[in-house]
Formats: structure tokens, sequence, C-alpha cells
């Protein structure tokens, strides 16, 4: 029998709060929230353990939940007050998974071999516009995404949700800018920095060995670490009055360019 709970005092909701809320907490209890049939399934589907599924019955029928087949400990019903202090999204299916959360330190990164395309991002200001990333890598099905420097965790649940998921379907990493530079090396990949000083035309580049494509922040660009150590600094040119796009739209032109010369060569 499913245990229900209906009351905001309720130690647990009090908890799946914080994990909504807080950093400090998701990283203390290395837990996060999943909201969404769609995101638990390919969280599911990329290795998450899954602790718990919180429900709603008036947005979900407990067979839709049965349907996903999840090995979790527990299913808790909740009221809709419940339900509704703990949902980051206004519109919502009913459903929400407590996951455990993955260690995603560089050493833990899957195989990076002679032909990957990896996209690296230093200190993204905005969890939406990692997501957007996270999108864009998806759909170009990159080797590995890695943040340096991130200014929020890699579980802030807006990241999940502009990710629609895809949190979960890369190969993700996280790091500082000296030892993401250091496991590049290590590993051959080439380092095309996004920048506008000393830079060529992105596209008469060649992409198609071990390749990292780098963006700083929208604001200031990277840091003189990256640039000093770039293979090449590549740029997209601007026709208009302003000399850059946002970080998501350059990373999706950048790394579509290189799949366009490996899928012609």
């Amino acid at each position: 029998m499913n245990k229900h709970i209906s009351s905001l005092q309720n130690p647990l909701v009090k908890q799946w709060i914080t994990l909504k809320e807080k950093s400090r907490s998701r990283k203390r209890l290395g837990l996060f929230l999943v909201e969404g049939y769609r995101e638990i399934r390919l969280a599911i589907k990329g290795g998450y353990e899954i602790e718990s599924i919180i429900f709603n019955p008036e947005l979900i029928s407990i067979r839709k939940i049965h349907d996903l087949n999840i090995p979790v400990a527990e299913v808790i019903e909740v009221s809709s007050e419940v339900y509704q202090r703990i949902a980051y999204r206004e519109t919502t299916q009913g459903l929400i998974a407590v996951s455990k959360s993955k260690d995603l330190s560089l050493k833990n990164l899957k195989q990076i071999d002679s032909i990957a395309l990896i996209l690296v991002a230093e200190a993204p200001e905005k969890p939406g516009n990692i997501g957007a990333l996270l999108r864009t890598a998806d759909a170009a099905n990159l080797d590995a995404v890695i943040v340096a420097n991130p200014l929020t965790d890699m579980y802030n649940p807006n990241i999940i949700r502009s990710s629609v998921g895809c949190l979960f379907t890369n190969n993700i990493a996280i790091g500082t800018t000296r030892e993401i530079i250091q496991f590049l090396k290590n590993n051959n990949v080439k380092i095309f920095c996004a920048a506008l000083d000393q830079s060529s035309k992105y596209h008469e580049q060649n992409y198609l060995n071990a390749t990292a494509i780098v963006l700083g922040t929208e604001a200031t660009g990277l840091s003189f670490e990256w640039l000093e150590n770039s293979t090449k600094n590549i740029m997209i040119p601007m026709q208009g009055e302003i000399d850059s796009l946002n970080v998501s739209v350059a990373a999706g032109i950048l790394i579509f360019e290189a799949k366009r010369q490996r899928d012609f060569n």
C-alpha cells in the first residue's frame, strides 16, 4: 500500500522543499528532484537511481506510474497542496522522482577517443543557458559536455527543466578550468576557443580530429587561461550592430559546423 502525505509539516515534505530550493541540501544529501514523466524516463535511461516516486492522484493515475516500471524503494501519494509546494513547474504532470545524484568529476567521464567532439562551457551564469547547451549537445550526440567552474550545481531544477531531461542523456563532467585544460591535453584534444581577439572564422577550421569547442560567458567571454592554451581562437562573423550571440546559439552554430565537416568526410 502506498504511503499518503497531506501535511506540509511532514519531515519528508520539508526535505523535498530543500532539495527543490537549496543547492547545499542537494549536495549534502546526494539527492535531487526530477519532475515530469519524460524527464524521469530519461533519468532512468541515463543510469540514475530513483529512491522514491511522489505523485498526486488528481493529476496522474497510479497505473501510469506502474507503466514506468521503476525499481523504486517507495511510491508516495501526496495531496494537491503538498504537490504544488514541491513542484517546480506551473503546469505539471503530477509526478516527481527523488533521485540519487552522480559524481560528475572528470575522472568519471566516459572514455574520450581520437575523434571525440566535446563542448566546454566556462562559468555559464544562467541555469537556463546550461539547459539549452545540454539540449544542443544531445541533438548533436556529442561525446561529452564539460562545465568549467560552474556557478550552480548541475541538479538545479531549472537546468533539468530547461534541458528537458538532456542532463541525463549527455556524458557530463565538471571541473576547474585548469583541470579541464590538462584533461584535454592528456587526451590530445584540440582546443577551439570562441573569442574575438586573434581569431579566425569558425568555418575555416578543421574539426575532424578530437575537438573541444570552448565558450565563455556572454558578459566577459573566456578567461585568459583558456586563451593561453587555445589551439585556435574562432569567431562567428557578425553582420549587425552587436558582436556576440547567446551562448547556446553560438554553441549550436559551432557544433553543427563540426558535425557537417564530419558528415562529409
